[in-house]
């Protein structure tokens, strides 16, 4: 009996991205997560946390130490991150799992703090995401080649510039992208990629 089409595709054929290559740790990121919506607040801060890190840096260097982000940040949860003092501080800066910025490391804090009064205010950081979003819906953009994917866009513009008025650190509007990116608001898969 011949083997159908889709029995001859191995994961390692799928056609992906380009960025997400070779390295496993990338690929599974790509497939499972990138472009799929959260509205989940704690996976929200832990992608705030993780691309404010991110900044100047690749992706992929920050993915690497993800776990080590997440026992340095009390697990991504956001009162104990906001409550996090200068012995804290310390304590961030000499743990080599992370990227040991003190701006980086103290906006992780500032932004936390931040993050809880938009909780109050909105009722939730989800709500208050996806408000900036047309009915409230993910963005299917219509990508065919890898330069067709913006660095930024309108509502990454508006999105930062409210969060800048707002006090937070390290998230303007290309960060703000990434992050839309990863958390699903929009959809930047390739039209025949396999995780779309």
């Amino acid at each position: 009996m011949q083997a159908s089409n889709s029995e001859l595709i191995t994961p390692n054929s799928l056609i992906r991205c380009s960025w997400a290559g070779s390295d496993p740790l990338y690929q599974k990121y790509h497939d499972e997560e990138w472009g799929k919506p959260v509205y989940d607040d704690k996976i929200l801060f832990e992608f705030l946390i993780l691309e404010g890190a991110q900044a100047g840096l690749s992706w992929i260097t920050i993915l690497r130490r993800r776990e080590n982000y997440r026992k340095a940040f009390a697990n991504f949860e956001v009162k104990k991150v906001a409550a996090f003092d200068d012995q804290d501080v310390e304590r961030l800066m000499n743990d080599a799992g992370i990227i040991r910025n003190k701006l980086k490391v103290n906006s992780a804090i500032i932004n936390a703090k931040l993050f809880i009064e938009i909780q109050k205010e909105f009722g939730s950081f989800s709500n208050y995401m996806w408000h900036f979003m047309p009915g409230k819906e993910p963005l299917q953009n219509k990508i065919v080649s890898m330069s067709d994917v913006p660095a930024r866009t309108e509502i990454s513009d508006a999105i930062s510039k409210d969060m800048k008025k707002r006090g937070f650190k390290f998230f303007g509007t290309t960060i703000c992208y990434a992050f839309m990116q990863a958390t699903g608001m929009v959809n930047d898969h390739l039209l025949d990629c396999c995780a779309r």
